[in-house]
């Protein structure tokens, strides 16, 4: 995948999220969501825009069941911030780059 987004897995997910020490936003995504695909696009932008400060990845649904169930992921796209390991916001649907944006300025300030 082009971009500066990482793409994690269930076997990456803990090293790559749950440990970084850097807030993270999570995209769970599947290749069949339509709505994921008006989302991947603001995902990238955020991740070229937050770079150094915010760590950005995405994980498919479909190929990481065990991880998605973990967070009771049950609709996509579904954005996840973590901060020191713990799920700190979490937002379900097609939402507005300005309004992601405040969310992880949120984290960012905290």
């Amino acid at each position: 995948m082009a971009g500066k987004a990482v793409v994690v897995t269930d076997s990456t997910f803990e090293a790559e999220v749950l440990k970084a020490t850097s807030p993270v936003l999570v995209d769970f995504w599947a290749t069949w969501c339509g709505p994921c695909r008006m989302v991947g696009p603001v995902v990238e932008e955020l991740a070229t825009e937050y770079e150094g400060k915010v760590k950005v990845c995405k994980l498919d649904v479909d190929e990481n069941g065990q991880t998605a169930g973990k967070f009771g992921i049950t609709a996509v796209p579904t954005l996840m911030i973590f901060k020191d390991g713990v799920m700190a916001q979490r937002v379900v649907g097609v939402r507005p780059k300005k309004e992601l944006k405040g969310l992880l300025d949120e984290q960012l300030k905290g």
